[in-house]
């Protein structure tokens, strides 16, 4: 099929990356915000696993053509799919980028938005398209990290859909990723669009639920991993998404709780759960430094602190509403230097922040910024950090405390190596 994608999020670039792959003729137009130059060495594409490597491949096989604004000529032939992968704040680019494709496009021909766009917005795209042409919405289920194994392998396809022929368009499209067995859901567009939103409110519910748990658990002496275990156990609840920790973040996921509780607002009905969520998530991002303090007493002025992950999770290179931002801004509030470490995420960390005077970045060995600090935070759980050199990393802390805020460590085990554990929800002392 002859595709024409607009959009410079992710999922528009795996689109382009996978569909090129698969023998499409692909024509990719990149959002004028972020054009191919500026995503060609963005952190997050590079460190996507084999998006970058298709990308190049399906550029120079002839398969993927990369457009701007100003090129000409998509296709000798009318294009068959118009595909929008574009933030929630283009929402008003989208509409007039489709307008302006609708020349381009076959009779036929079908709109794919991948775009997290409020609950109808399908609908006024379709209204913006020629007589024959029909538009659907398929939500963005990639994870950051594994974009491509999402896309090539997906687990489902949510598809929002009011014509049979449309799906059956949209399968064609990708019937490629859909051998295996079946993998489509369909459902009246609307549905599609928030049953997106609501998935990404729940799990977040789940999340934040935990963490209020926990700080409960903290309170009462009690280690909440057995709490989290007995919750788990029990089949109307699983294990999913029951893990404590120093918050949230990511480009999708806080975006997406923010767009359901608009959705709630414009809808005339105002969720105080979503606030809840939002602001106890807001909450845990400082929790780290909150125990920090406890521990010295509020003295805080001149120490040092090592920072392991900066990345909102393992696997990216964004920092997008990432917990470390908020820490950091709270330790040099304080005096405090930071000396922190990520596999990934540092340029991005210093494009958000600058060459701040508390703050030493490194990339190399993990316990290279330990040397000297007085605690060390684990932030964002990197398997590189999961089994450090205990003796090592105990010489090298001042005063042998260690803050975990994935709760990825053993407490008896860290104590015994004669550390200080603070967890979330967890402690342990030598």
């Amino acid at each position: 099929m002859r595709i024409l994608i607009h959009g410079s999020e992710m999922a528009a670039a795996t689109a382009a990356a996978a569909l090129s792959w698969v023998g499409h003729r692909v024509a990719w137009m990149p959002h004028a915000a972020a054009d191919w130059s500026t995503l060609s060495a963005s952190g997050w594409l590079a460190s996507e696993p084999q998006l970058l490597a298709h990308l190049e491949e399906g550029l120079e096989e002839g398969s993927l053509r990369l457009l701007t604004p100003s090129s000409e000529g998509i296709f000798e032939d009318p294009v068959e799919c118009l595909w929008l992968s574009l933030s929630p704040e283009q929402r008003v680019d989208a509409a007039a980028f489709a307008e302006q494709a609708a020349g381009w496009l076959a009779e036929e021909a079908v709109l794919v938005n991948n775009s997290t766009f409020p609950v109808g917005e399908t609908e006024l795209l379709e209204a913006r398209l020629g007589a024959g042409c029909r538009a659907v919405a398929l939500a963005d289920m990639l994870e950051e990290g594994r974009a491509w194994e999402t896309f090539t392998r997906p687990s489902r396809w949510l598809l929002g859909c009011d014509d049979d022929g449309a799906e059956h368009r949209v399968r064609e499209l990708l019937r490629a990723f859909n051998r295996r067995r079946e993998v489509f859901q369909r459902m009246p567009r609307r549905a599609a669009e928030l049953t997106k939103l609501a998935i990404n409110g729940m799990l977040a519910t789940r999340i934040s639920y935990m963490n209020e748990i926990a700080g409960l658990a903290d309170s009462l002496g009690v280690d909440v991993e057995h709490v989290r275990q007995g919750m788990g156990a029990d089949s109307r609840i699983g294990y999913e998404y029951l893990y404590p920790g120093c918050g949230f973040g990511g480009p999708n996921f806080s975006r997406d709780l923010m767009r359901l509780a608009d959705v709630q607002s414009a809808s005339g009905r105002h969720s105080a759960l979503l606030d809840q969520v939002l602001d106890i998530n807001e909450h845990k991002k400082e929790t780290l430094f909150r125990k920090l303090w406890a521990h010295f007493h509020g003295r805080l002025d001149g120490r040092t602190v090592a920072i392991w992950g900066a990345a909102f999770k393992p696997g990216t290179a964004r920092i997008d509403h990432a917990p470390v931002l908020t820490l950091l801004r709270s330790l040099w509030a304080q005096g405090v230097r930071v000396r922190l470490h990520d596999p990934a995420a540092i340029p991005a960390v210093l494009a958000e922040v600058g060459e701040h005077p508390l703050l030493e970045v490194f990339e190399g060995d993990p316990l290279e910024p330990c040397e000297g600090a007085d605690a060390l935070m684990l932030v964002t759980e990197w398997k590189t950090y999961w089994n450090p050199d205990w003796s090592r990393l105990a010489d090298r802390l001042g005063e042998r405390l260690l803050l975990d805020g994935r709760n990825i460590y053993d407490p008896r085990h860290v104590a015994a190596c004669g550390l200080h554990y603070r967890g979330i929800g967890r402690r342990a002392d030598p």
